[in-house]
């Protein structure tokens, strides 16, 4: 039996081309036919590699889960942006290659978010998703999130409805 090694660590800026992979890979699986073509297409093509190597030096934190030296997925998170809502802890973004869901590595980079945020002195979390991104909702139900936000998401000419998931 072979030992596989996975770790979640602080992003470095030479991880920015495997970061911009994943995330391309990740968000064409994810919102195809929920974001309109064009405007997805546009914010995919925005976080090119320069894009995630600032990200790695900049407010946010982002993390990546490296197994055996591939990024499989990366989060990003930092302070609630969500002034309404009293958790102090946002998780700006959690994905996945498609190829590593449903093995539990999101449930390992989301518990690590959370223990950095609760270490950081934040004192609950905030996260974001699209309201039709069944898999996302269905993650975060299973995480123990509280559905208790909405809002409203343009993309293009489309508005989307998202919802808040919270953790106290």
């Amino acid at each position: 039996m072979k030992t596989v090694s996975i770790d979640v660590r602080r992003a470095e800026p030479h991880d920015a081309r495997a970061i911009s992979d994943a995330h391309r890979t990740a968000w064409q699986h994810t919102y195809e036919g929920l974001i309109p073509h064009k405007p997805l297409r546009d914010m995919i093509e925005r976080r090119g590699e320069s894009w995630w190597r600032k990200a790695t030096q900049g407010p946010a934190t982002l993390l990546v889960a490296d197994v055996e030296g591939t990024v499989a997925g990366y989060a990003t998170l930092g302070l609630n942006r969500a002034r309404a809502l009293p958790q102090e802890g946002e998780v700006y973004e959690l994905y996945l290659r498609p190829e590593y869901q449903g093995i539990g590595l999101g449930r390992l980079l989301f518990g690590e978010c959370r223990r950095l945020l609760k270490s950081l002195g934040c004192n609950g979390l905030v996260v974001w998703c699209l309201e039709d991104s069944e898999h996302a909702d269905r993650f975060f139900r299973h995480q123990g999130g509280l559905d208790v936000a909405e809002g409203m998401e343009t993309f293009g000419d489309s508005a989307l409805k998202k919802i808040g998931y919270v953790w106290s």
